[in-house]
């Protein structure tokens, strides 16, 4: 079926592999149902014949007539299954052995084991779902956090793909009009019609150019947001990465310069996707290595969504050096935190409030002020999240990189009606507009854009 061969019958373990108290299988083709009833035995005396959508209770015995397990199974004919082709489904113990063997059965009567995503590519061949919503099938799977999964959820039920068809059918009313003065002159467009396609125009224009903006909040959604943590040797990064991990995940020592290479963990912080990042400590000398791993923090600060930068209030000179790192850094998304207030003589916090960057006071030792960042680090997410409630969010860079085609030849199709320009050239810009539209739901495709979508998928979906 990756060939497009529709008359092959495929089969794969839909439930995640290892042992538990069920499994289920898959067979997906025109002899699915005759695979099943050429293995299941009712344990009643009820006709042997499968009625869709009805559960039965039998054995599932092999070309050797035994029995291989005890099996609920169900049939679910073409159109109205999950890939909108004849369908089985069949539930046995959760066994690692039963599941091989009930599935070599299959592969043995003539099916194919299935490839990543190659049921729900069925579906969307089969014109049971779009490609948008074939994508989202992915999104649910994956969505580890309240905002991805909501995200995603919406893009299932179809919120998403509805509005793109309504801006697509927009913008094909705009271009018949145009064309059919192209080929009957006598026909031309009016000023008062030419006003009421511009304001047509302007309108699809923005809410595409709403949907690609929303891009920023869907990457983060995602891809996740990513913080940062940098500063200067010993200023207490790993302390303060595994306080927000909440595990000793980072070697913490006081000597400087421990963090060689940087350390990666993904976390749900306020229901967010949030990948920490703990850096090797930026400072002038050291080795080989520890210059190669200040080298990969330089370029990880710079991709991230926001940087936290520790001082060590404890040092003398701090002030000196945090004025000089700001400098250097040339980041806007930055948290200062100044670090080890608990070292520092009583008082000085107060004198600091007042020429202190907004430096927000913490100790990795007393957990003074992580509380505080947590919020804040909430509130900056927040503050980029779109609206998720009419789920009009872009999460896919290839759905945005269609959405700023469509919307860049738009721009230059109303330029060219403001303008007055030949009607042919305007005409070729909206379809170039409804081309790249038509990739998000998949009216247009080749097999190597399914090839990369359905790629990301498990065995089994």
């Amino acid at each position: 079926m990756a060939a497009g061969r529709c008359d092959e019958t495929i089969v794969a373990v839909i439930t995640p592999p290892g042992e538990g108290g069920i499994a289920a299988l898959r067979i997906a083709g025109k002899r699915s149902l005759s695979f099943l009833e050429s293995h299941f035995r009712s344990t009643s005396e009820d006709s042997p014949q499968f009625k869709p959508f009805l559960m039965r209770y039998g054995h599932f015995v092999g070309r050797d007539g035994n029995v291989i397990d005890e099996v609920m199974a169900v049939y679910m004919p073409a159109g109205r299954s999950y890939t909108g082709l004849p369908q089985v489904e069949i539930f046995c113990h959760g066994g690692r052995q039963v599941v091989q063997l009930i599935q070599q059965q299959i592969v043995n009567d003539g099916a194919r084991m299935s490839e990543p995503g190659e049921f729900t590519r069925l579906a969307f061949l089969s014109g049971r779902i779009d490609l948008a919503k074939a994508e989202a099938v992915a999104e649910i799977i994956a969505a580890n956090t309240d905002s991805s999964f909501g995200a995603a959820r919406e893009h299932l039920l179809g919120a998403y793909a509805e509005h793109v068809t309504v801006l697509r059918e927009a913008l094909v009313d705009i271009a018949a009009e145009i064309e059919a003065s192209i080929d009957f002159p006598e026909e031309d467009i009016d000023a008062a019609g030419s006003r009421r396609l511009v304001e047509m125009l302007d309108r699809t224009i923005g809410s595409i150019g709403e949907l690609v903006e929303s891009y920023t909040g869907g990457r983060i959604i995602d891809e996740g947001y990513r913080i940062a943590i940098g500063g200067r040797p010993n200023a207490g990064k790993s302390s303060l990465f595994n306080l927000l991990l909440r595990q000793e995940r980072a070697l913490v020592t006081p000597t400087a310069g421990t963090t060689r290479d940087y350390l990666s963990e993904w976390i749900d912080l306020g229901g967010f996707k949030v990948n920490i990042i703990d850096t090797a400590g930026l400072r002038r000398g050291g080795g080989q290595i520890e210059r190669a791993g200040q080298k990969s923090a330089k370029r990880i600060i710079d991709s991230s969504d926001i940087l936290l930068w520790m001082v060590d209030l404890s040092k003398k000179n701090w002030q000196a050096e945090l004025k000089a790192d700001i400098k250097a850094l040339e980041k806007t998304a930055i948290i200062l935190l100044g670090n080890k207030i608990d070292a520092v003589p009583a008082g000085a916090e107060k004198a600091w409030q007042a020429d202190s960057n907004n430096l927000l006071l913490t100790s990795c030792k007393t957990r003074k002020g992580i509380a505080d960042l947590k919020k804040s680090l909430i509130v900056r997410i927040n503050d980029k999240m779109p609206d998720l409630t009419d789920g009009l969010v872009v999460t896919s860079a290839r759905h945005k990189q269609k959405l700023a085609v469509a919307l860049k030849a738009l721009r230059a199709a109303r330029r060219k009606m403001a303008a007055s320009e030949s009607p042919e050239l305007t005409a070729f810009d909206l379809r170039l507009a409804i081309g790249a539209i038509d990739e998000i739901t998949g009216r247009i495709y080749t097999d190597e854009i399914l090839g990369k979508i359905f790629s990301r998928f498990c065995v089994g979906k």
